[in-house]
């Protein structure tokens, strides 16, 4: 099978194009700059639409997994022109060309607030007042309409991911690296779902190739409380990562100032009001909800393999990565 990937070089893309290649099938990815991608590249972005059509045309199925995926304030206007506007092209093409199967690249994020509490493949799509969720929350609307109207496309829903070969070092695995440099000494309360990212990637093979598959997925993981996060990481590095956590709501207010400042301060501001949104309004995934059968590896054993990742390619030092790196029980 040929499949186009958007957004097969970022950290979901490119485990999900790893796991297709080990599955025996055919990659062809659309890339702003194929010059790096060692398998058949269509140069272009998601909202190149000409570009869009030549990477569609002639596969089997299409994996959209692009968009801009940052808490980063300095980003905010990319990701309002990028993320809905790049559903509506690649969708729209894959529609066009008639391709079997196409699976949309959503997140968790895109169905808060819940008004129930937990999240299902029934949730409305979401109204959260943050420029990367509502944006997803776009981009959601539109693969649901292309549902409605009958088109094969089938949702996945990644929690918020972590795990090793993060070309990019997107926003989980930077938020780890940062606990671990002593950058983030105060937390929100709350929580969110979180998974790995080979767990997602193992969902999207199987989204992709699985007959008669329609609906909506969820990327294995579990809702995990920020305490817990801390705990995981503390259990892995054997550091003590003293931390004070602050009820998620009161610290919005702070984590807006630090979204003002960043648009002019030149370096990274671990505080985000994004992150401490999600924190407060984010819900679990009801317990029925598919995964496609694809299970969810232990928390411990993703921190360990993402904390010596980091170590191992220099992101953290040895002394940050602790002593050693308790084995998963």
């Amino acid at each position: 099978m040929l499949v186009c990937v958007t957004g097969g070089t970022g950290f979901v893309g490119s485990h999900s194009v790893a796991a297709l290649i080990r599955a025996g099938h055919q990659v062809r990815l659309l890339a702003r700059d194929p010059s790096g991608v060692e398998h058949e590249a269509v140069a272009g972005d998601i909202t190149d639409e000409a570009a869009v059509s030549r990477a569609v045309r002639g596969v089997d199925a299409v994996l959209h997994a692009a968009a801009v995926y940052s808490f980063d304030s300095r980003r905010h206007a990319e990701m309002r022109r990028v993320n809905t506007r790049g559903a509506e092209v690649v969708l729209g093409a894959a529609r066009r060309a008639g391709v079997a199967r196409i699976v949309h690249v959503s997140t968790v994020g895109a169905l808060f607030p819940a008004p129930l509490g937990v999240i299902g493949p029934a949730t409305p799509v979401g109204r959260p007042r943050e420029t990367y969720l509502a944006s997803k929350a776009g981009a959601e609307e539109v693969a649901r309409g292309h549902q409605l109207d009958g088109v094969p496309v089938v949702i996945t829903y990644p929690p918020a991911l972590a795990g090793p070969g993060d070309p990019r070092l997107g926003d989980q695995n930077a938020r780890i690296r940062d606990v671990l440099r002593g950058l983030m000494p105060m937390w929100p309360t709350g929580g969110f779902p979180l998974g790995d990212v080979r767990d997602t990637a193992e969902l999207h093979v199987r989204a992709l190739t699985e007959p008669d598959l329609s609906g909506r997925h969820f990327g294995p993981g579990r809702y995990v409380a920020t305490r817990e996060f801390l705990g995981a990481l503390r259990q892995v590095t054997g550091r003590p990562l003293r931390t004070a956590f602050l009820p998620a709501r009161a610290m919005l207010p702070a984590a807006r100032c630090a979204d003002l400042a960043q648009r002019w301060w030149p370096w990274h501001i671990p505080a985000q009001y994004g992150a401490v949104y999600t924190c407060a309004v984010a819900a679990p995934v009801e317990e029925q909800a598919s995964t496609l059968g694809v299970q969810a590896r232990p928390l411990a054993e993703t921190m360990r393999d993402t904390v010596r990742w980091l170590r191992d390619t220099g992101r953290i030092t040895a002394r940050q990565a602790g002593t050693d790196l308790v084995a998963v029980r």
